[in-house]
């Protein structure tokens, strides 16, 4: 806008403010035929040269709106399910709102304030509304929130992620001056050509990048083929030896944090974690704020590393970490970190003693992560067998006999093994366990002699359970009192447990009697067969006492086919009954 211009609309803000009622507009238009332009254009351009000293009346109904709450949740929700993944959305507002009006589910109507009219409300109208309130899909896909994360010391917690080297593929050469690192050129390398993609598949260039949470220190190492459980113990146990120089990150962490790829909560992955009693947090999917340190890492070894490496003649995989080590030293040792205002190197020299915990040696780590818990019995001493060896486990809170626990190798002691339990957070806790040693004999070192003397065991908690559940039983304040209520006989809860009172108690219905059949089940006739005369006459003899010939010869009379055993009875009476004089005859002498 010219200073003529300018000066014009200087002159006409400051007639405007001193003029009468009505002849606002007529000066107005006096201007616009004078600049050549229309009035719209003369109102605009006066507000750029006016100054205003008081806000603008807010309205009345500011902030309200025709379109209920209910409605806007409905809109907002149809154009949210709609959204991509990368948070694109498909449906436009005016085409959720029209499908809605048609589909019965908002009316989105206004009253109009002269008329009385009820009109659709415009897509204007109803995108302010659901921006006040706030259901706008713009103000709903914002980014949530986060917490910024702190640790306590150097070693307190590690991050760790894996990398695909998107730019690079590595084909060793013989040639020390041929760089093996080739660039994957976007013609050759691309969607559309899946087969040069796959052809160069187990060449491409795999980085594992660590950070120390409280320094940042960033440890950077190469493989290749995959993201993989092999490849991330590898790296996580070279990570944690002690290299020398200025390569000075080492020890074993507390806490590692990494994501839920299928490569880090691998078995060989926990396994080492679990045997070096290392805390494993895996964040939740999409949640990769979480071990945002570790990401910048990665980025930080994009430009300050591996842009270099273009210049670089690099022959293998052994001279392209030897270069990472070069540079992670250098970097971590000179580059001023923003948040702490020192270098890494500087903050993590910083550890005490107690907080570096010196890892195994290779070998040893290597073994730990095939190794997995293995499941144990609790004998009735309170120990477990453990690779030919016995481990007391009564040191263990919840050890019980008979029950199981989880039993795995002490990296640091030979002498010790590592119990493993979860607590009430569900995280895991160790527990060491010592090794029972035997004297010349056999017998347990330290064992109580017979005789001298004589050591109970602290009570295990199904012991401490069950005495508490005999006092509340007895009625009692003290074991000695339940055990002498026992030997008593006395009743349990004091007779107020009544175990069938619920049967007295039931009313069961009254069942009509069910009218049945007669069973046809004939009784089968048995036929005793009689006895012969021999056997009659045993029978008899024991009876009477005595047998005569005459009796056996009456009985053979009058049973000629045997006698019937249910007639034993009535011979005995009858022979039993004394004899009836005869009659004599008399002769008289010739």
């Amino acid at each position: 806008m010219s200073a003529v211009i300018t000066q014009r609309l200087v002159t006409l803000d400051r007639a405007l403010q001193t003029a009468a009622r009505g002849q606002r507009v007529a000066l107005c238009e006096a201007a616009a035929q004078e600049l050549g332009m229309s009035l719209a254009s003369i109102y605009r351009r006066l507000e750029e040269v006016t100054v205003t000293t008081t806000a603008r009346k807010r309205r009345s109904d500011a902030g309200s709106s025709s379109l209920s709450r209910e409605e806007a949740l409905i809109i907002s929700a149809s154009l949210m399910e709609t959204a991509r993944r990368n948070e694109k959305r498909l449906y436009s507002l005016g085409d959720a709102v029209e499908a809605l009006r048609a589909s019965g589910m908002i009316r989105a109507e206004a009253v109009h304030k002269r008329t009385g009219e009820i009109r659709p409300m415009s897509i204007s109208a109803i995108g302010r509304a659901l921006h006040a309130y706030k259901l706008h899909p713009d103000q709903l896909l914002t980014p949530a929130p986060v917490t910024e994360l702190a640790s306590l010391h150097p070693n307190h917690v590690w991050q760790i992620d894996a990398s695909l080297c998107v730019l690079y593929y590595l084909k060793p050469s013989s040639d020390p001056r041929a760089n093996g690192l080739r660039v994957m050129e976007v013609a050759e390398f691309y969607k559309n050509k899946p087969k040069n993609l796959l052809r160069i598949a187990m060449d491409r260039v795999w980085s594992y990048e660590i950070t120390d949470h409280t320094s940042d220190w960033v440890y950077a190492e190469y493989v290749m083929g995959a993201e993989s459980g092999e490849n991330l113990c590898s790296v996580l146990i070279n990570a944690m030896q002690e290299r020398g120089g200025a390569d000075i990150l080492h020890g074993v962490p507390k806490i590692l944090m990494m994501d839920p790829g299928s490569a880090n909560t691998s078995a060989m992955a926990r396994n080492l974690c679990r045997s070096l009693r290392i805390e494993v947090i895996v964040h939740a999917p999409g949640a990769a704020r979480v071990t945002g340190q570790v990401e910048q890492a990665r980025n930080l070894i994009e430009r300050k590393f591996e842009s270099g490496l273009k210049f670089q003649p690099v022959a293998d995989l052994a001279e392209l970490n030897a270069l990472a080590k070069k540079w992670r030293s250098h970097f971590n040792a000179t580059a001023v970190h923003s948040r702490h205002k020192q270098t890494r190197t500087a903050l993590w020299m910083t550890i005490r003693q107690d907080q570096l915990i010196k890892a195994p040696s290779v070998e040893v780590c290597r073994e730990l992560a095939v190794a997995a818990p293995e499941s144990r019995k609790v004998s009735s001493k309170l120990r477990v067998s453990f690779q030919g060896r016995e481990y007391d486990v009564s040191s263990v809170p919840g050890a019980m006999v008979n029950e199981k626990v989880m039993v795995t190798r002490n990296p640091w002691r030979d002498d010790a093994a590592q119990v493993v339990t979860t607590n009430a957070e569900g995280r895991e806790v160790f527990y060491v366990v010592p090794a029972i040693e035997r004297d010349e004999h056999g017998f347990e070192v330290g064992a109580p002699v017979i005789g001298e003397e004589f050591r109970h065991r602290a009570d295990t908690p199904a012991q401490v359970a069950r005495k508490e559940a005999a006092r509340l039983a007895m009625g009692v304040e003290t074991d000695a009192e339940a055990e002498q209520a026992r030997k008593d006989k006395k009743v349990p809860f004091g007779g107020r447990l009544q175990p069938y009172k619920h049967i007295d108690d039931a009313e069961l219905p009254t069942f009509m009697p069910r009218r049945g059949t007669q069973h046809d089940l004939v009784a089968p006739a048995v036929e005793i067969p009689p006895l012969s005369h021999v056997e009659a006459a045993k029978a008899l003899r024991v009876r009477l006492g005595n047998w005569s010939a005459e009796r056996l010869a009456w009985l053979k009379t009058n049973y000629p086919n045997g006698v019937p055993e249910e007639q034993l009875d009535p011979i005995v009476q009858q022979m039993q009954a004394p004899v009836r004089p005869g009659l004599r005859v008399v002769g008289g002498n010739d």
